[in-house]
């Protein structure tokens, strides 16, 4: 599928990281000629004519995030833009637009691409100039299009299916609101919980303890709770100064705390299911990482219990909730701890008994 970008010339843009604004502006005024076209304490860019390029400088020390911050192309007008973008849609580039975004000192509609290294792609188009830096973009920017969007479909409450199947009662929570379930949604009331980039505003890390015990009281005995978010290895004390999109997170959750305050709410079956072996980004010595968990509130006490066999290879393996399984032993668990670790990359250490209700022979 062929297509060209624009009908109308469009500019390249790119965003470098410096570790000093004004000692970069003299620099590159002398190199290109004429002075930036913005000049700010925190920001600053350069407006080229030939080649037509948008060079922009922001103050992260290259040391840490290397010298590239993002690349893209400037586009004359809101309808270019959007075609654009359906274009590479249909050909199965994902993407995430942003409509009047204050940013950069300016108000723009853009939308971001990532490449298959990881390079962020920025298109968009200038609206007007403002006096603020603005706040930045949302929490889809700061890890990909996919952000937000994992296996659980979040929709509005309440929600129906008209096809007959049971009510189902979820609620999601964003990066950059106020970390607060609302009111009218009452204890126990809700089967999903999605948070999105919850614990990386300003000032949450605080919050995360009770709020997830919030959470826990109004799922469903049951009920499931998604979280995605950036995450450190070790306890982040000031907020990060995070590149470009990633901008918006203000601070950085301690995973170990994280899984902490889970388990001292009573979550059960905690599980990372999305966790990188490379960090996406550092905060002085901590690596900071996407980081998708889920995890469950626990069921009545009266919930059907199923009897697995550990096969090993170990000789025990302890539970969240404190059972330890003896290999070649039998243990009764409740349905969905079993339903849980027969749908984990583990299952094949497990057998789920069946009781016999008539004489039978097993071969094989």
């Amino acid at each position: 599928m062929s297509h060209s970008l624009s009908e109308s010339p469009v500019t390249f843009h790119i965003s470098m990281n410096v570790s000093d604004i004004d000692r970069s502006v003299e620099f590159f005024s002398k190199v290109f000629g004429i002075s930036p076209s913005k000049h700010r304490e925190d920001y600053a860019k350069f407006e080229l004519t030939n080649p037509p390029i948008t060079f922009s400088l922001e103050p992260v020390s290259p040391a840490e995030r290397g010298a590239l911050n993002h690349v893209g192309f400037k586009f004359q007008s809101s309808k270019e833009l959007v075609e654009l973008q359906r274009c590479l849609e249909m050909a199965g580039l994902r993407s995430e637009r942003e409509e009047g975004v204050e940013c950069c000192y300016s108000k723009q509609t853009k939308f971001w691409l990532h490449d298959p290294d990881g390079t962020l792609w920025e298109m968009y188009v200038l609206e007007g100039d403002l006096e603020h830096r603005g706040a930045g973009q949302n929490a889809e920017a700061v890890m990909g299009s996919d952000y937000g969007k994992a296996s659980l479909q979040v929709v509005s409450l309440p929600c129906s299916m008209d096809n007959g199947t049971p009510k189902t009662h979820n609620w999601s929570h964003r990066l950059g609101n106020p970390l607060v379930i609302p009111d009218e949604i009452p204890p126990e009331s809700l089967d999903e919980i999605a948070l999105q980039g919850s614990f990386n505003g300003e000032a949450t890390l605080p919050q995360i303890g009770p709020f997830v015990k919030e959470v826990a009281d109004r799922l469903k005995p049951g009920g499931r709770l998604a979280i995605h978010c950036l995450t450190s290895d070790r306890h982040v004390e000031d907020v990060p100064q995070l590149p470009g999109p990633a901008s918006v997170v203000k601070s950085v959750p301690c995973l170990d705390s994280l899984v902490n305050h889970l388990e001292e709410a009573g979550f059960e079956a905690i599980r990372l299911t999305k966790y990188g072996s490379r960090a996406c980004f550092t905060a002085g010595e901590a690596e900071l990482r996407e980081t998708m968990l889920e995890a469950l509130k626990p069921k009545s006490a009266a919930e059907e219990r199923l009897t697995v066999l550990y096969r090993g290879p170990f000789p025990a393996l302890k539970l969240d909730d404190g059972t330890t399984m003896h290999r070649g032993k039998r243990t009764e668990l409740p349905r969905q701890v079993v339903e849980q670790l027969m749908s984990s990359a583990v299952r094949d250490s497990f057998t789920v008994i069946e009781t016999a209700t008539s004489p039978v022979s097993c071969s094989g």
